[in-house]
């Protein structure tokens, strides 16, 4: 099977567990998605992160997060989008680093200095293109 954006498979896979209500969702592992499941887990997004070597490629495994709320267990990813795609590269200078739902959310981007957070490149001052936003 070809696949043209791996990061919008991990992030379908990741919507997709969280809201059939599944513990944890297993992405066939790069580096650029531990980078991006790293900082979901360093936000607070995701309650943990696994390696699973399991051939060549290997395999990541996300624990989801939830809470209780009205005691129903909700999802703590309430809403998340691939922003910058194959077709269409999306970018963002320091000065011009969108805020997610008002400060709510988090966008994540690719930089020179490695995967971050909006928050951190604008502390780093520097930019790079738009992977995801997060809410």
């Amino acid at each position: 099977m070809s696949m043209t954006d791996p990061v919008a498979d991990m992030l379908t896979r990741i919507r997709n567990a969280t809201t059939a209500g599944h513990r944890r969702v297993d992405i066939p592992a790069s580096k650029t998605k531990r980078a991006v499941a790293n900082v979901l887990l360093e936000q607070g997004f995701i309650q943990g992160i696994q390696d699973i070597d399991d051939g060549p490629q290997g395999t990541v495994r996300v624990a989801l997060k939830y809470y209780e709320r009205d005691g129903k267990s909700t999802g703590v990813i309430e809403g998340i989008r691939r922003v910058s795609k194959p077709g269409r590269r999306i970018y963002a200078n320091k000065d011009s680093i969108p805020k997610v739902r008002g400060g709510y959310g988090i966008a994540i981007l690719s930089t020179n200095q490695g995967i971050l957070t909006d928050h951190q490149c604008r502390r780093n001052g520097v930019g790079g293109e738009i992977l995801c936003e997060i809410w």
